[in-house]
């Protein structure tokens, strides 16, 4: 599992923070999973009231990171991609990794990269922080975006 090393979560006080999370449809019960967490982690953080907003897909990502990165302290990208039979997986994997990673640099807002690119739906099951999931990545991309934007504040 990928989880091994990651450091342990700490606490955070981000109660001032602007956060929206960007959430696509694809895959409605890890979808449902990753935003459950990532709106835990808001909370646990003391954003009372992140604004979510819905995408079609794991592509539309960035455009909407792009638009609304500047009107926020941190964005959260929600995403799932399974492999299937053609390329497909690997163009979408690519366009949304780079995509989110130049809104980030360019705009200077962190993103939490909450897309999972998993080789079948067992994967993303295991990672989306539903019952009996071993990890929670949602929760962990909201968490690592709002520590970024207080690190970048301080």
């Amino acid at each position: 599992m990928s989880g091994a090393g990651a450091p342990q979560a700490e606490t955070l006080e981000a109660s001032g923070l602007r956060l929206v999370i960007i959430a696509a449809s694809w895959h409605e019960q890890v979808m449902n999973g990753l935003l459950d967490g990532a709106l835990r982690a808001a909370q646990a953080s003391g954003v009372a009231s992140p604004r979510v907003i819905r995408v079609p897909g794991t592509f539309e990502l960035p455009v909407a990171a792009a638009r609304l990165a500047p009107e926020y302290d941190a964005v959260v990208a929600l995403g799932v991609v399974i492999r299937g039979g053609t390329p497909h997986f690997d163009y979408v994997c690519q366009a949304a990794t780079v995509g989110l990673t130049d809104v980030a640099v360019r705009t200077g807002v962190p993103i939490g990269f909450g897309v999972l690119t998993c080789d079948n739906e067992q994967q993303a099951i295991d990672r989306a922080g539903l019952p009996g999931s071993a990890e929670d990545k949602g929760f962990e991309a909201t968490h690592a975006a709002l520590q970024t934007a207080l690190v970048l504040r301080g």
